[in-house]
């Protein structure tokens, strides 16, 4: 027989370890926040951190500035990254400048495929975006994404 007293310490263990775990489940999962600021400032905001495999990726890139921002082609300089550095997708793109004026912002959506075409596997990837660096000191962006089965 097991005693009443370690019966209700792995009870109570049980159920704060539930709350607990929720509770980091759920600060996990938050995409991150638009915050606007005097300057320049640019902001990469993915719909979600987690998505499934084959799922859309709903990507917002933002003037979170005060100032307009200039990128040197039409895809806003975004890139999907491995945690490697190596370059999974690029948009294609005109090499013309595009500019983004402040609290303006820009939707791309990735559907987890390679610039090749293959389909990306599970993992962590980087989403990027990067300024042009004629308009003085270039800003660079990133936020890291979870694909899971």
């Amino acid at each position: 027989m097991i005693p009443k007293g370690a019966m209700i310490c792995f009870v109570i263990g049980v159920i704060g370890a539930g709350i607990l775990g929720s509770f980091l489940f759920q600060i996990a999962n938050q995409a991150p926040t638009l915050v606007y600021q005097n300057g320049p400032s640019l902001s990469i905001i993915p719909e979600k951190i987690n998505y499934r495999t084959g799922e859309p990726v709903h990507i917002r890139i933002i003037n979170s500035g005060t100032t307009p921002l200039t990128f040197s082609d039409s895809s806003f300089g975004l890139k999907i990254r491995g945690l490697d550095g190596t370059i999974i997708y690029s948009p294609a793109s005109d090499q013309i400048e595009s500019m983004l004026s402040p609290h303006e912002e820009k939707t791309f959506v990735w559907n987890q495929t390679r610039t090749g075409g293959g389909k990306v596997f599970e993992g962590r990837y980087k989403i990027e975006s990067n300024t042009s660096p004629n308009m003085g000191d270039a800003l660079k962006k990133s936020v890291t994404i979870n694909i899971f089965q």
